[in-house]
């Protein structure tokens, strides 16, 4: 499977890559699915209701997550990448007011937020825990089309009958680099003498301009940078009910003050680090504008390496970043390709730690390590984070989520730094790793999988 880098780093909303986003977008994907006509049912009337019905995490951690909002907010046409909260404030009042969607190309379609949004606790759909039901109705109360939705990670939604289809190739036709494993991966790079960046660089040109491609790894880097901006200018306490304090602003306003102290301890480059991370997930918690790298849940780990970079590594420089982000989003394409990038599916050690395993490919890359090394410090970073579940507090993104993000971001530093002292050989590679998190997902119970059935969801107060 063949993922773009902008595949791999979506422009998005928070909360949730797979609980926010990935809903909103299937909602939007089933209004075009009752445009085309295609899977309309036999005989039915013009559709008139709509009804959706969320299973599994998006079920059991929807409220927490806004996954409800979300659906609502598709249906009314919004995207991620492009949401207006002013307007969408607006036309979600204008919705619980009238119960009526008025999407275009279509008749009007009576939906009441209310009850026809169903939180199903009881049926777990056999694609993926992040499941969602569609359904349109006709006058007479006739099904006239549905539709089952996975959000599977990262913002990516699939049909049942995409995700059947899942297991055939399609890697596109012209790609120069197809690499489908770490392994073949590093062969591609021996013998094309090309660096795992350059590689990505030429896959990517294969579907777009050099002009395109620059411009979208620019843009996702600056609403990356504002963010981090927005989340340490900001202060107060998070939405939901957790009465969570954001943090990152008075860190770094003491982190500033102590600067040139010449007794600041050495480890103090760890809260820089997990500062910048942090400043990202608060803002994520509380729905700003962030990036998949590669979910929302982790959305600071590979920003907050790069923010660290460049204002604590000697020469660092802007110019190496488009080669940071080719790098990790190759890293990232293979864990999502290979193994899973969502919580719900395989815990934190999906999120967070491909993530770090994506920052810390990154962060080699850019500080000339070789093909081997970048590997080495991928599989690193991923290693340790083998068998992190995923149990959220309240279904919030908040704890231990945005604390998360910021000790990611350090064992990523840590994992290029070791891979660096080395040669690039060891003994455990990144397929091996990959496959191991497929595996301990597989395996690991539901209740730490996003559904904030155990863990420290259950074992700390909800105040």
């Amino acid at each position: 499977m063949f993922l773009s880098v902008f595949d791999i780093f979506k422009i998005g909303v928070g909360p949730s890559s797979s609980h926010t986003m990935g809903p909103m977008v299937a909602a939007a994907r089933f209004l075009e699915a009752l445009r085309s006509g295609a899977d309309r049912v036999p005989g039915a009337g013009e559709a008139a209701r709509i009804e959706a019905r969320l299973h599994g995490s998006l079920a059991f951690t929807g409220k927490g997550h806004a996954t409800d909002r979300a659906v609502h907010l598709g249906l009314l046409g919004h995207a991620p990448a492009t949401f207006d909260v002013v307007a969408a404030e607006h036309e979600l009042a204008t919705l619980y007011e009238t119960g009526t969607l008025r999407p275009d190309g279509l008749p009007a379609l009576a939906y009441a937020p209310e009850t026809d949004l169903i939180f199903d606790y009881d049926e777990m759909l056999p694609g993926h825990t992040n499941g969602m039901v569609l359904r349109a109705y006709d006058v007479a109360g006739n099904l006239h089309m549905t539709e089952t939705y996975y959000s599977v990670g990262g913002g990516f939604v699939m049909t049942a009958r995409e995700l059947d289809r899942q297991g055939e190739d399609t890697m596109p036709e012209g790609v120069p680099h197809p690499f489908r494993t770490a392994a073949e991966m590093l062969r591609m790079a021996r013998e094309s003498g090309h660096s795992i960046a350059q590689m990505k660089r030429r896959n990517e040109l294969a579907a777009r301009s050099a002009e395109d491609l620059d411009k979208g790894l620019d843009r996702i880097w600056r609403v990356m940078e504002d963010c981090i901006a927005r989340g340490i200018a900001t202060d107060g306490i998070l939405p939901g009910g957790l009465n969570l304090r954001r943090r990152a602003g008075h860190i770094h306003r003491q982190l500033l003050e102590e600067r040139g102290r010449n007794l600041s301890a050495p480890h103090t480059v760890n809260d820089w680090l997990s500062v910048y991370a942090m400043a990202v997930n608060e803002e994520n918690a509380a729905g700003g504008q962030v990036v998949t790298a590669p979910t929302n849940g982790a959305a600071g780990v590979v920003p907050g390496t790069i923010r660290y970079w460049l204002d604590h590594v000697p020469g660092a420089h802007r110019g190496l970043i488009p080669d940071f982000l080719l790098t990790a989003a190759a890293v990232g394409g293979l864990i999502k390709s290979n193994a899973s990038i969502s919580g719900a599916e395989v815990g934190c050690q999906g999120e967070v730690g491909s993530a770090a395993a994506m920052a810390a490919a990154g962060l080699c890359a850019v500080m000339d390590g070789t093909p081997e090394q970048v590997e080495n410090a991928a599989e690193i970073a991923l290693e340790h984070h083998l068998g992190m579940t995923c149990d959220p507090i309240k279904g919030l993104v908040q704890a231990p989520c945005i604390e998360r993000n910021g000790l990611g971001a350090i064992k990523a530093v840590s994992a290029a730094s070791l891979s660096l002292r080395g040669d690039g050989r060891h003994l455990v590679s990144l397929d091996a790793c990959v496959e191991t998190m497929r595996q301990t997902g597989r395996d690991m119970d539901r209740r730490y999988k996003e559904t904030s059935q155990g863990g420290l969801a259950v074992n700390v107060p909800e105040c």
